[in-house]
Order: structure tokens, then C-alpha cells, then sequence
């Protein structure tokens, strides 16, 4: 039986339809210099790429 990658799990969520969301690093305080179009952006999930997800998903699984 394989274990869940602790780290990973609490970074990564999978969807119903199977992406992964993540949230972009970085954006917890600092944001005075960013533009307000940079800072809208970092308030949404991104998705993963399909290569990168498939290899996170192992990782929870």
C-alpha cells in the first residue's frame, strides 16, 4: 500500500471531472508593488498542466 505524499496533498485538490487546482505561490503579503491585474490573478486557483497532474495524482493516490 502506498502512502499519500503529505506535502502534496495539502497543496493540490482534484476536481470531480479530474484537474488538479492549486493556488499560486507568493501571494500572502507584499502585494503593494503588484499591479491590481496581478493581484486579481493571484486571488484565483490556478490548473495544473495535464503532464505535471498526472504525476500528482499518483503522489495522492
Amino acid at each position: 500500500m502506498k502512502k499519500t505524499h503529505k506535502g502534496i496533498a495539502k497543496r493540490f485538490k482534484i476536481t470531480g471531472t479530474g484537474k488538479v487546482k492549486f493556488r499560486k505561490p507568493g501571494q500572502r503579503h507584499l502585494r503593494r508593488k503588484r499591479t491590481t491585474k496581478q493581484v486579481r490573478a493571484g486571488n484565483q486557483d490556478q490548473v495544473l498542466a495535464v503532464g505535471m497532474a498526472r504525476r500528482v495524482i499518483r503522489a495522492l493516490s
